[in-house]
């Protein structure tokens, strides 16, 4: 009597799985800690000079309430700080997923899991979630201490104060934004160099070539995601140029929200249908 032999049984790979998966391989890449610490480190110098400076020049009873308010709001997180974030997320966005391409290992991936959208998927999972603690970490320490320094000049904000909460979330938010924009260049170009390159320009230079001179002019620059960061970072318009168009709070929102999505819709698009 023969007995037939039972067909072994695939093991199917839970989301989990792919998690932790994609969790190793990014941590695999050794430079990664020091970029985000060494980042953490000058984001905070550079507010705790900023503070520094203010304390130091400023007379308590001086200027406008709101105006020193959002001086204060400024120091613990400045420009040249938001653009450390935007560099690091969006260039480590794009690694994660153009490095496999340049290795080859995403054929052994793909391989291994078929299902592209999830494996696309866990990689901005974990993307998001260690640019969101990145991002919070740093925002949340340079806020903490640039607002001690300022206490004693009577300008210190607090977190209790809505507008001081928006300024830190919209901070923290930042860099996974930005992670998901390079995520979605480096599955379109494939190439660590030039995902990199893309990112940088949509990020960082795109904004510095169009003005809020015109309606539809405005209505992409206040959909981009640095300007939004921007405008949500401005608690009075207070000393601002005077424009017919200005970005609005909720606009702001919805642009990160927009390019987050959009991002990681169309990455998982991209690799779906494209061959490897």
């Amino acid at each position: 009597m023969s007995t037939a032999t039972l067909p072994t049984p695939v093991r199917r790979h839970r989301f989990g799985d792919l998690l932790a998966a994609e969790w190793l391989k990014f941590w695999s890449l050794r430079s990664i800690p020091w970029v985000l610490g060494l980042a953490t480190l000058l984001v905070v110098a550079a507010g705790l000079k900023s503070a520094q400076y203010t304390h130091d020049h400023y007379t308590p009873g001086d200027g406008d309430p709101a105006v020193m308010a959002q001086v204060a709001l400024y120091d613990s997180f400045i420009t040249a700080s938001a653009d450390i974030l935007m560099l690091v997320g969006g260039g480590l966005g794009a690694i994660v997923i153009a490095g496999e391409y340049a290795t080859g290992l995403i054929r052994t991936t793909l391989a291994a899991v078929p299902d592209r959208r999830a494996v696309l998927l866990a990689k901005a999972a974990v993307l998001t979630a260690v640019l969101l603690g990145f991002g919070t970490v740093t925002a949340g320490v340079s806020f903490g201490l640039t607002q001690a320094i300022l206490a004693d000049r009577g300008i210190g904000q607090s977190l209790s104060d809505p507008t001081a909460l928006r300024y830190v979330v919209a901070a923290a938010l930042f860099a996974p934004v930005c992670g998901l924009v390079g995520l979605c260049l480096g599955t379109l170009i494939r190439h660590s160099a030039g995902a990199v390159v893309g990112t940088v320009v949509v990020l960082f230079f795109l904004p510095s070539l169009v003005t809020e001179r015109y309606r539809w002019t405005a209505d992409l620059l206040h959909a981009l995601p640095f300007p939004a960061w921007q405008r949500l970072a401005r608690i009075t318009l207070a000393g601002m140029r005077p424009t017919d168009y200005p970005a609005t709070v909720a606009g702001a929102w919805t642009t990160y929200g927009v390019w987050a999505f959009a991002s990681v819709a169309i990455a998982a698009v991209v690799i779906q249908r494209r061959d490897h």
